[in-house]
């Protein structure tokens, strides 16, 4: 398969990602990190309906088209698309956690799974090649949103759907919180020095989380550097699987160098300007407890 950007250039000529040949240039933190990130993929089963819930995909439909992925990561929604239909998937990322991902599905239907490290502006694909773009997680920490979401309906064919999530801006208080308070200082830290951070602390905050939603003020959490556990986690996890969940997701609030929430209004708009019908926007429920998403989707005019 020939994949070129969207100026025409050849980028990659192979139909997948060589994962092995990354892994010798790993540091050991980073190393770490990942495998953290691999049992997350494994043992997270909420992906499948995350995934089901957010795009209102029908399985049966999706036999032999192709998909694209922007932001795999470390694979958990690869995995869905690639164990649950027979669709052809064609997933990038930009951090190294497609080696992860490459771990974690590489082998399952190679034939149909082609993975790249790749910015979503540096796309190896031709413009109009996708029946159904995916992007779950990723679009607020690129560095300009509405140029990402301009990129995937690009990518898409005339007629086909583009499903995105993003975090939403709920009012004035979405930005005040430890996070944004300390990303300006965080996001400078190496990876390997910011996790070190994390894991050393992380006992006491996730302690401190709970014993202030025990007592009532819950509020208060929105103080603490660690990622909403009480409003976001599965119940009845391991305090082992919690633990470590709490790690990578708290090091993925304070690590990217972007991280720009967005009102889904907002949002629509873009899409309508760059050639998109949107046929949802709003809030998808995705658990049985309260764990909700901001979804759009569109279809390319």
């Amino acid at each position: 398969m020939t994949v070129r950007d969207d100026r025409g250039d050849v980028k990659q000529t192979t139909t997948g990602f060589r994962g092995p040949l990354m892994v010798q240039s790993l540091t050991s933190a980073k190393s770490k990190f990942l495998s953290l990130i691999d049992r997350k993929s494994d043992e997270f089963n909420i992906s499948h309906n995350r995934f089901f819930s957010e795009t209102h995909w029908n399985q049966e439909d999706l036999l032999d088209k192709n998909i694209l992925e922007v932001g795999s990561g470390a694979g958990r929604f690869s995995k869905v698309v690639l164990e649950d239909t027979n669709a052809n998937l064609y997933s990038i990322d930009y951090s190294d956690a497609v080696t992860a991902n490459y771990r974690n599905n590489g082998s399952f239907a190679p034939e149909r799974f082609h993975l790249f490290q790749a910015s979503i502006y540096m796309m190896p694909f031709e413009n109009n090649s996708f029946d159904k773009v995916f992007c779950l997680g990723v679009l607020q920490h690129t560095p300009n949103f509405e140029d990402s979401i301009k990129i995937l309906i690009n990518k898409a064919k005339t007629g086909a759907e583009i499903v995105v999530d993003f975090y939403p801006i709920k009012g004035w208080w979405t930005k005040f919180n430890a996070k944004y308070i300390l990303r300006p200082i965080t996001r400078r830290l190496s990876h390997e020095y910011l996790l070190r951070i994390i894991e050393n602390n992380i006992d006491w905050l996730i302690k401190l989380h709970f014993i202030f939603h025990k007592i009532g003020l819950g509020v208060l959490t929105r103080f603490l550097p660690i990622c909403d556990i009480h409003g976001t986690f599965q119940k009845n996890i391991s305090e082992s699987k919690l633990r470590e969940i709490a790690i990578l997701d708290t090091f993925d609030q304070y690590s990217p160098e972007y991280d720009n929430p967005q009102r889904i209004s907002n949002v629509v708009e873009m899409f309508r300007k760059n050639g998109a019908t949107v046929t949802f926007s709003g809030f998808e429920k995705y658990s049985d407890g309260d764990l909700f998403a901001a979804v759009v989707r569109a279809i390319k005019d």
